[in-house]
Order: C-alpha cells, then sequence, then structure tokens
C-alpha cells in the first residue's frame, strides 16, 4: 500500500493513481500545487480550457489550436518565406564576412486615410449604411465595412 510522503499515513489506492501525500490539512498545505489553465478561443461564443501541461504546451507550439479568423497564433513560424539576399561573391581578406542585412517589416499600410475612417464611423453613428457612406466617401462598400468592423473590434464602437 502507497504512503503520504509528508506523514506516513496510508493513501487510499484511488488517491495513490494521481497523488503522493494524503487528505490531511497538514499534508494538503505542504503538497498543493496549483494548476495553470490555458483558455483557447473556439468560437465566438465559448472558449475551452486546458491544463497547461508539457503537451498543452507542445500542441500550442505546433499551432493545433489556430483561430480561423485571425490566423494561427502559438506558431513563431512566419506566414510567407522571404529569400535571403545573396553574400559578396568575395570578401576582402582582412575583413571578416557579415551576414546579409534583412530589409526591415513594415506595417501593412490601411487603404483608407485617417480622415476618410472617422467619417465613415461618424456617418456610422448617424445610422447611415455601408452602402451609402461608401458613395459619400468613395471607397467600397466591403472598405467601409472593414472600419466599421475594425473600430467594433477595438471597442471604438
Amino acid at each position: 500500500m502507497a504512503q503520504c510522503i509528508t506523514c506516513g499515513g496510508e493513501l487510499h489506492p484511488d488517491r495513490a493513481k494521481k497523488y503522493d501525500y494524503c487528505m490531511a490539512p497538514e499534508c494538503q498545505e505542504k503538497n498543493l500545487k496549483g494548476l495553470t489553465m490555458v483558455a483557447i478561443g473556439v468560437n465566438k461564443s465559448a472558449e475551452q480550457y486546458l491544463l497547461l501541461d508539457e503537451q498543452t504546451k507542445d500542441e500550442l507550439a505546433s499551432g493545433k489550436f489556430a483561430d480561423q479568423r485571425r490566423g494561427s497564433f502559438g506558431t513563431s513560424v512566419p506566414s510567407s518565406s522571404r529569400p535571403e539576399a545573396a553574400a559578396p561573391a568575395k570578401a576582402p581578406a582582412t575583413a571578416p564576412a557579415k551576414a546579409p542585412a534583412r530589409p526591415a517589416r513594415q506595417a501593412p499600410r490601411p487603404a483608407w486615410t485617417k480622415s476618410q475612417e472617422r467619417l465613415a464611423l461618424l456617418y456610422n453613428e448617424q445610422g447611415r449604411r455601408p452602402e451609402e457612406i461608401a458613395r459619400k466617401l468613395g471607397l467600397s462598400t466591403y472598405t467601409v465595412t472593414q472600419i466599421i468592423l475594425g473600430s467594433r473590434n477595438r471597442g471604438k464602437l
């Protein structure tokens, strides 16, 4: 029969399957460890909660829990690979060879200006439809819808 690692008392066989300490308050206080939980976004209305153990960490890192609305998370692999610039053919004998510099990534520019965004949101607050706003601002209905949805997602509407 299994024994408690703290007090040496006997453990119930069912408890011994998972724990090596008994239910005595002193033993629990000394040996009890909290569990780390992680919330995985399943869809808009539900989340799945998992214990954050090594297996879950590996699954998160591999991209198993990909949010299809926002792309994937939990991976550090870039979505598109860029070819590296070729190194010079000959480096001077005295200077050590340097790795080619990577071009800096710039954030993608939105397809609208800040003033168009402000006007679209103002018209939206007045109750105008995206088609009407698009005609007034010279944008596509899709672009106006993206402005409005983006603002809602950021909590500005």
